[in-house]
């Protein structure tokens, strides 16, 4: 098994992990509001963009506010925030341009749903935990925050019309 440095392993999971649960929530809510390609691809940018930075950015705050890291290891983890979030954001753009957008969003949300339950079952194995009731977990948060953000997209494209 690789040795990653906890900097990096913490910005990691938290950028992959985020990315995956923010970016679906947010194609589900615009796919259920508008149902428009471009729209949705605005918005994978948009996020890929705005929440990297701004999650990268409140991993910093995080890190140093617990006052026992290096200035090194704050930048490392900021790092890994960013380049992860942001990389893992882009991957949910890979299915719009190959399948019809119901399909693509389809996709999206099982390959968002797949990586959180592999970072959940990898986590869970490091701490010597049970991988099914943490990848049940935090599978489960995530299917709120798409059922939330389909709901709220239905709703709003049900009143602006």
């Amino acid at each position: 098994m690789i040795d990653i440095k906890e900097s990096y392993k913490v910005g990691f999971s938290f950028g992959l992990t985020s990315g995956a649960i923010t970016t679906m929530g947010l194609m589900i809510g615009l796919y259920a509001g508008t149902n428009s390609l471009k729209v949705v691809m605005g918005g994978i940018l948009t996020i890929a963009i705005a929440d990297a930075f701004s999650d990268a950015l409140g991993m910093h705050i995080h890190e140093e506010s617990e006052n026992v890291h290096t200035p090194r290891e704050v930048w490392e983890s900021t790092l890994a925030t960013f380049i992860s979030k942001f990389l893992f954001a882009l991957t949910f753009l890979v299915p719009l341009f190959i399948f019809p957008l119901q399909t693509a969003v389809v996709i999206s949300v099982l390959w968002g749903l797949s990586m959180v339950a592999f970072l959940s079952y990898r986590m869970a194995r490091e701490q010597g935990t049970s991988p099914g009731k943490t990848i049940l977990e935090h599978v489960t948060i995530a299917i709120v925050v798409i059922s939330a953000t389909h709901w709220t997209g239905t709703l709003i494209a049900r009143f602006m019309q």
